[in-house]
This record gives structure tokens, sequence and C-alpha cells, in this order.
């Protein structure tokens, strides 16, 4: 610790003098090894900057440098790999003959634009699926037409078909707007700078259940992504997306956040079908705006609902069954509680879910429960929402 700091010289010195002392005297640096102890604590920068490496490795006074440790060799490879990296943007460049893609990290992209995305796409063959609202028929048909709810309009009914089309869309590692929605909810959520692999054990701790994401999409489609990137890219929601995923989390009553955010999305697109954001439609002439709003709502009431009442995993397929039934019933009661909600947000309130209740004792790992979803439940098939 009392060490004297070092001081050098310029670089033409050390070349000159102490470089070549080095050099000349290698034979007698290496058995005490005391020249290489007074280096140690010199970062690698220093000695660069100074011409020492450079003298180390010059060949002075007919000096050649014996056998190089294969280790050695194999470390400057690797870094010879890295072109460039670049701390406060977390871009890496790679050469391209290596073998590691050179691609630099994607942007951020904004839910606008991915809608934009789909708005320019050939979805013909998928749209050729949906079916836009549920088919009644006897006493079911007479009383919808009576006391339910009204029919959205004509004007709005190409929307309405988008979105059901969009969740008729698979992901597709191909497309790379696919790939960047998936990048953005990762980095959203983690706060990572930089870009991840497309397969991998990092989604399940996004609350995926496997190392692919598509495979828990049932249901959903690329709707249910487009909901999560909608729920971290709007500054309003972002914190209340945060929230939940801290929740998740939760030594106790953790929970996937991706496969229930997916749930909750299956939970809008029947909502949609059955005609029960008609009339909230129709009062704002758009469907979408609308249709992300309810299943942020709805998402918001499951998190409260789940902390305040002690949920756990176990309890999942119960807790979506009465939620489905609530948000059906009361859409305009859960989209008021949102706006109240958001409304705190804006003046700048800390967290509005609460810190959640321990029981004290280290619950199970949600990877070793089962999670019941709403395509679980016998009473909400996938065949009578229409989405197969």
């Amino acid at each position: 610790m009392n060490e004297k700091p070092c001081s050098f010289g310029t670089e033409s010195e050390l070349r000159d003098g102490q470089g070549e002392s080095v050099s000349a005297g290698h034979s007698s640096l290496y058995p005490d090894n005391s020249a290489l102890m007074a280096f140690r604590g010199i970062p690698i920068s220093e000695l660069k900057n100074h011409g020492f490496l450079q003298a180390l490795t010059t060949e002075t006074n007919g000096w050649q440098p014996g056998v190089v440790n294969p280790e050695v060799l194999r470390a400057q490879e690797e870094w010879e790999v890295v072109d460039t990296i670049h701390p406060d943007t977390g871009v890496f460049s790679f050469h391209p003959e290596s073998g590691v893609s050179s691609q630099q990290p994607g942007q951020l992209v904004s839910f606008s634009e991915a809608l934009q995305h789909f708005q320019t796409v050939d979805l013909s063959s998928f749209k050729k699926r949906i079916q836009p609202t549920v088919r009644r028929t006897g006493l079911a048909a007479l009383r919808h037409c009576l006391f339910g709810p009204p029919k959205l309009h004509q004007g709005l009914r190409e929307e309405r078909d988008l979105v059901l089309t969009i969740a008729q869309c698979g992901l597709d590692s191909q497309d790379p707007m696919h790939g960047r929605v998936l990048q953005t909810i990762y980095k959203k959520l983690t706060g990572s700078k930089f870009d991840c692999a497309l397969h991998g054990d990092h989604w399940e701790d996004l609350g995926f259940q496997g190392a692919n994401p598509a495979t828990d999409l049932r249901g959903a489609g690329f709707l249910a992504l487009l909901h999560l990137l909608y729920l971290v890219m709007d500054s309003k929601t972002l914190l209340m997306a945060q929230e939940i995923f801290r929740l998740s989390h939760h030594h106790v009553q953790q929970f996937p956040f991706c496969v229930m955010s997916v749930n909750i999305t299956r939970i809008a697109i029947q909502a949609l079908r059955e005609e029960c954001l008609s009339r909230e439609c129709n009062r704002r002439q758009k469907v979408i705006p609308v249709v992300n709003s309810f299943y942020a709502a709805t998402f918001l009431h499951l998190a409260r609902e789940w902390r305040t009442q002690q949920r756990t995993i176990s309890d999942s397929g119960f807790v979506l069954k009465d939620l489905e039934v609530l948000a059906k019933k009361s859409p305009k009661r859960l989209l008021k509680t949102l706006d109240a909600y958001l409304a705190r947000v804006s003046k700048g309130q800390a967290s509005l879910l609460g810190a959640p209740k321990c029981s004290g004792s280290q619950g199970p790992h949600s990877k070793d429960l089962t999670f019941t979803g709403v395509c679980d439940l016998q009473s909400h098939s996938l065949e009578s929402a229409g989405l197969i």
C-alpha cells in the first residue's frame, strides 16, 4: 500500500533508454520477475501510451521472442474480432469474417411505427381467418339485439378487422420488424442497452414460458407483442409496466409477466369480437386506441387484484376467468380506473400499486408451477373465440 506512484518519461526516452534496457536485459528479468512485478497494477493503456508495450515486443539488439503462450494467442484473436465498442450507445461492430453478426443493435421501435408496418404489408392470407363478431343464434341473438351493446360503426370495421388480423399473425424471426419489437420490449423492461438473441433462457426472465417467445402467443398472435410494445413505449403506461413487472418477480406472488400479458390480450380480443367495446369505439371514432387502453386497464386491474388479494400463480386460471367476466361487463369502469391512474402518474406520484405484502415464506419459482391461462379454461376455448 506504500508503493510510490510510477512516473513515465516520453515515448522516445523509453524507446531509446529504458525500452532498450528492458529488451536487452530480458534474460535477467524473467528469473526473478522483479521488473514484471514493478509493472503490476499499471493500466495497460498507460503502458501502451508510454511505449512500454512496443518496447517489449520490438526486436531490439537482435532479440527474438520465444514461444508465445497459446492462451495469449487465443485471447489476441478473440480481441481482434471486436472492431469498436461505444459504451454510451451500446453499439458493437464486428468483423464480418469472424462469423459474428456485424449488425449493430437496432433502434427502439415505437408502437405507431410497428403498426404502420402491419398496415403496409400484405395480410390477406391472415385476414381470411378472422371472425369479426361472435355468431349468435336463437334467443341469444334476440337478447343481444334487444339489450346488447350497439354495433360498431361501419367506418370503424376495417380498423377492427386489422386488429383481429394482426392477432392471427405469428412471430416471424425473419422479419426485421418482429425482431425489433421483441428487442424493444426486452430493453425497456430490463433496462439493457444491448440486443439479445431471439431465442434463449433470457426470455423466461421476462415471463415467457420457454426460450422461444413465439410458442406463448397462442390465441393472441403478434397483437400480444404489440400490446406489450404499447405498454412499455407509452410514457404514461411505462411506469405501470415496470411496477407490474416487479410484482411478477415477487418471491411469493410471482407470475410469468409476458404470459399473463398475452392472456390479457386474449380478453381484449374477445371483448372486441363480442362488441363490448363498440360503444367506446363509436364515441372516440377509433378502435386501436380503445383496444390498447382496454388492455392496459385490464392489466392494471389484474395487478391490483393480484397484490391486494395475495394471489399466487396457482390462482391464475380463476383470476383470469373472473377478470374476463368483469372486463366484458364493465369496460367503461376499467377505462375510468386507468384514466385516474394515469392522472396520478402525470402528477409525479410514486408507486401506485404499492409494495406487495409478504407472507414471510419463500414461494416456489414460477417455473415450478403450472400457469393456467384463458385458453386453458373449458368455458373459453379457442374455438369459441374464433381464433383457430
